[in-house]
């Protein structure tokens, strides 16, 4: 099955439990998908939604962020709440260690010295590999603190 069939498939699924909160999260994905179909003019495959998938977590995430500095925990709370509907979706991401370990391996196997202008050089040899697997914030994040 496809993602976006999993997804209506959830929506089904929350209608026939009553959980509003999950169905309303379920159709703001299936709109979203929607949208990439008409404004695109393709039809969504696993790729695409997965990149959907990802844009509307860091969404959710930033507004939870913003949330949280503007003391509205409640408003925090349905972001995150969300973003667990949204996790159901993805493919399994990598643990932190994982992402240690394969940034190292491909800094080891690269040969680039341990400079921050090697990063880009880094990033953009891994993302294509980690795209949809892990978050690239926190490729970034560790890469950083290694060629510091």
């Amino acid at each position: 099955m496809t993602i976006r069939e999993d997804i209506n498939s959830a929506v089904k699924d929350a209608m026939r439990a009553k959980d509003t909160a999950t169905l309303q999260t379920l159709r703001m994905l299936t709109a979203a998908l929607k949208q990439i179909e008409i404004d695109e003019g393709i039809e969504i495959n696993d790729d695409i939604a997965i990149k959907e998938l990802q844009r509307q977590v860091k969404q959710r995430k930033d507004a939870a962020a913003q949330y949280h500095k503007s003391d509205r925990p409640d408003l925090a709370e349905k972001e995150e709440a969300e973003i667990a509907v949204i996790y159901r979706f993805m493919p399994a991401q990598m643990s932190e260690e994982e992402i240690a370990q394969y940034v190292d391996k491909v800094f080891a196997e690269s040969g680039l010295p341990a400079t921050i202008a090697s990063m880009s050089v880094l990033m953009n040899k891994m993302r294509p590999e980690l795209e949809g697997k892990a978050d690239l914030a926190l490729v970034g994040k560790y890469l950083k603190s290694k060629l510091q």
